[in-house]
């Protein structure tokens, strides 16, 4: 059973999000997880759930802060995703991981720290779509998924994997408030 942790954008655009997938049949992501943007990949976050505290506390100490999605780029052929702008996803991810402390191995096969970047994952080849349909959702999200959101980060969510590659949402976590 596996972890991960992320921000998930407002319900209106999570669900134009879920149809915009749902578009192409061979799209397996929903299935898999809802929409969300990972700040914290599965290394380091085993069953045991002793990192879950240490989550917390990270997590009282960051303020609330805004994010924006922004348009459609890919990783390769492989993987189209929205943008993300904004550092303070950045500084969350680095704080979350160096709370955690996970293995070098886990670092590097999770893309984390220096290689961390940020997005909303839209479609990807290893859940049903070709690299055609991946260039194809690309160039319809730019229009079909604008306007992007900007909204508030007020809480992260982890998500618990309850059979292989399905996630469901497992506890919410709160960011810090302004005193």
């Amino acid at each position: 059973m596996q972890y991960f942790i992320g921000i998930i954008p407002p319900d209106g655009y999570q669900k134009k999000i879920v149809a915009f997938r749902d578009r192409w049949s061979s799209n397996c992501l929903n299935d898999v997880v809802e929409p969300h943007i990972t700040v914290k990949a599965q290394g380091g976050l085993t069953e045991d759930l002793h990192w879950l505290e240490s989550v917390r506390q990270t997590c009282s100490k960051i303020q609330s802060f805004p994010l924006s999605l922004s348009e459609p780029e890919s990783f390769g052929s492989a993987i189209t995703f929205l943008s993300v702008e904004t550092r303070n996803v950045i500084d969350l991810h680095r704080r979350l991981v160096n709370a955690i402390s996970p293995s070098q191995e886990h670092l590097d096969q999770y893309f984390e720290m220096d290689k961390y970047h940020p997005h909303l994952t839209l479609g990807q080849t290893c859940w049903g779509l070709n690299e055609t349909e991946i260039d194809e959702m690309r160039v319809l999200a730019l229009n079909e998924l604008c306007p992007y959101p900007s909204f508030n980060v007020h809480f992260v969510r982890v998500y618990k994997e309850v059979v292989p590659d399905k996630y469901v949402p497992f506890v919410d976590i709160q960011l810090g408030t302004k005193n």
